[in-house]
């Protein structure tokens, strides 16, 4: 099994990704202490889905995170740049509009969809102002993107412990549950090299983006930012 590293290859990345897309939304679950589905929750209603509005996923892996936006009645689009992780959701949810796409050249055209999201899958594109940008070009004026990372907690003792599972418990228990437990060594580092709330938010309204805002979950563990293309 591969590992990316912090250069973040695009192959390196997709490989790693093809090693763990069987057991990939189990593991999650337990890495986070079953946190995935309060948080999936809680960045559903932030994007608000509902019939009529099309909605393009990016890095959106099995469609976990692409599953309560076509069950509100959007069209969704559920796309990866990971062959592994398209195979699994195809079989788990075929109802779901798979396809392959690099979020850094996106194969569609401008001022297409009312939202653009990406779960947990920015902080692993090799240039994510790029991917912003791009991001910006095929939302429709007026639409909004949403994105869902890891970030950084905002209480600082918190932000320490946090830090010490990341390092440590994190790729311990994924030694136990993960098909490429050494993937989770490189996901924990990258989480930890992620910029912050306000440095996310300047990279977004860099890329274009206006109106950008935030929603910190489990005290900044997560943080859903939106921006709004004018």
């Amino acid at each position: 099994m591969s590992r990316a590293n912090l250069s973040k290859d695009p192959d390196e990345v997709a490989a790693m990704f093809d090693g763990v897309a069987k057991r990939y939304d189990l593991v999650n679950d337990l890495l986070s202490l079953g946190r995935t589905k309060a948080w999936r929750k809680a960045a559903t209603k932030i994007i608000a889905p509902k019939a009529g509005m099309q909605i393009l996923d990016l890095a959106a892996g099995p469609g976990s995170s692409s599953e309560p936006l076509h069950k509100a009645g959007a069209t969704v689009f559920a796309t990866d740049f990971s062959e592994g992780m398209l195979a699994v959701g195809r079989k788990s949810r075929p109802y779901l509009n798979f396809s392959k796409a690099d979020a850094l050249n996106l194969p569609f055209e401008a001022n297409r969809f009312d939202v653009v999201t990406i779960s947990y899958g920015l902080r692993n594109t090799v240039d994510y102002p790029k991917a912003l940008a791009e991001a910006l070009r095929v939302t429709k004026p007026g639409g909004r993107m949403v994105v869902v990372e890891f970030s950084h907690p905002t209480w600082r003792s918190f932000r320490t412990i946090y830090t010490e599972y990341l390092m440590k418990a994190l790729p311990a228990i994924a030694r136990k549950t993960s098909s490429n437990p050494d993937a989770y060594v490189y996901l924990a580092e990258s989480i930890r090299a992620w910029p912050d709330q306000k440095g996310l938010a300047a990279a977004m309204e860099k890329a274009g983006w206006s109106q950008v805002s935030w929603k910190n979950l489990t005290g900044g563990v997560v943080a859903v930012h939106s921006g709004i293309k004018g």
